[in-house]
């Protein structure tokens, strides 16, 4: 009876022993406060904090004061420029071939950089500022490209038209080119000096291209 009841106290105790002692099945959750091993991976795009280096966007520059052109059909990165911040001017006639071609000239006058993108529009006006003649037309053919301008740096687009004493079409002087820059709505006035053009929108219609870096000369 003795032994009996020492080995039943033994197995009391054996009991009490193995509910104190913590145990964790192989594929099981950790217990609370224990930590799990943790893993990093170093590769592209990612850094052992976790975070990832941004991709950087090339800055246009420009140089030799004539703007540099990135042919691209995407919207430039760099903010264009607006009617206020640019000058417009008309370089001299490079007649040929029955032709009269004009440069006009946007010339950046602010203190930032800016970018032009498209064609300029143009509009010949009387002395009221009345449009004269039909608006010159567009050279869809020729690629557009983005021309950004340091201040003073220029762009230029060609304006074009046969000469009207070829054509025989009626004419009309006009007082001024209006030019506008490109998504802009504000004209900048300049002095025409061109002489007579077509103004009836068929032959000898004048057309423009699209803005490249330079001043036409």
């Amino acid at each position: 009876m003795t032994h009996r009841r020492t080995l039943l106290v033994a197995l009391a105790c054996c009991a009490v022993l193995t509910g104190c002692t913590s145990h964790t099945p192989d594929d099981g959750p950790p217990e609370v406060g224990s930590t799990s091993p943790t893993s990093s991976v170093t590769g592209p795009g990612s850094v052992d904090s976790g975070t990832s280096d941004p991709s950087s966007e090339p800055t246009p520059t420009a140089s030799g004061g004539t703007g540099t052109a990135a042919p691209s059909p995407t919207v430039p990165t760099v903010r264009r420029c607006h009617t206020s911040e640019v000058r417009a001017s008309l370089g001299p006639n490079r007649p040929g071939a029955g032709q009269s071609s004009f440069a006009i000239v946007l010339t950046n006058g602010s203190r930032r950089t800016c970018t032009l993108y498209g064609f300029p529009g143009v509009a010949f006006v009387n002395g009221a500022g009345e449009a004269v003649t039909p608006d010159p037309e567009r050279a869809t053919d020729q690629q557009e490209q983005a021309v950004t301008l340091s201040p003073g740096d220029s762009a230029w687009s060609t304006l074009t038209y046969t000469n009207p004493a070829i054509t025989g079409a009626t004419t009309v002087t006009p007082t001024a080119l209006l030019v506008t820059p490109p998504d802009e709505t504000a004209p900048i006035s300049v002095r025409w000096t061109g002489g007579k053009v077509s103004n009836t929108g068929k032959a000898s219609a004048p057309w423009v291209s699209p803005l490249r870096p330079g001043n036409g000369a």
